[in-house]
């Protein structure tokens, strides 16, 4: 199974037999650098109980707005400029016909998700991933630093593109 794919499960709300699917799914996925976050993801959350694994993630991803996880609310929060965002995002998703469900274009399972499915994301998501990411990261941390999404935060991060000036900066 693709990684992104497959974090963009892990951050979905928990369900009976998503564990085991997470599990199937990494044990498939090969080698990738986002694979040690996600192990560490599925074994913490694998010690819960389901309502258990329920309750952290409506705590973690629903009622924390500071760790939100929309990547244009952590770049730009309530403004235009997110709208635009969102729009380029909602327009590139609908030529790949992926739906973004019941989630705004730019939460991070729809954010995944399309990321899976193209070579060349648009250049505000290649541009602000990273950054969006780690201050959803850095927010939680300092919320509450055992928070198993902490681990599944750094697996995404593993799995930020790269935008051109990134890659000339490294080299």
């Amino acid at each position: 199974m693709n990684m992104y794919v497959l974090i963009a499960e892990a951050f979905g709300y928990p369900h009976p037999g998503l564990l085991e699917e997470l599990e199937q799914g990494l044990a498939s996925a090969g080698t990738n650098p986002a694979r040690r976050g996600l192990e560490a993801f599925i074994r913490k959350v694998g010690r819960l109980s389901l309502a258990e694994w329920e309750e952290l993630a409506t705590r973690t991803l629903d009622l924390s707005p500071a760790a939100a996880p929309y990547i244009g609310f952590q770049i730009w929060g309530e403004s235009y400029q997110r709208g635009e965002f969102m729009s380029k995002l909602s327009h590139a998703m609908r030529k790949m016909d992926l739906d973004s469900g019941d989630e705004l274009p730019d939460h991070i399972v729809p954010v995944l998700r399309y990321m899976a499915g193209t070579d060349q994301p648009i250049p505000e998501l290649t541009e602000h991933f990273e950054t969006a990411v780690a201050r959803m990261q850095a927010t939680l941390r300092e919320k509450d630093h055992d928070n198993p999404y902490l681990e599944l935060l750094e697996a995404a991060l593993q799995l930020a593109p790269r935008s051109k000036r990134a890659e000339k900066e490294a080299s």
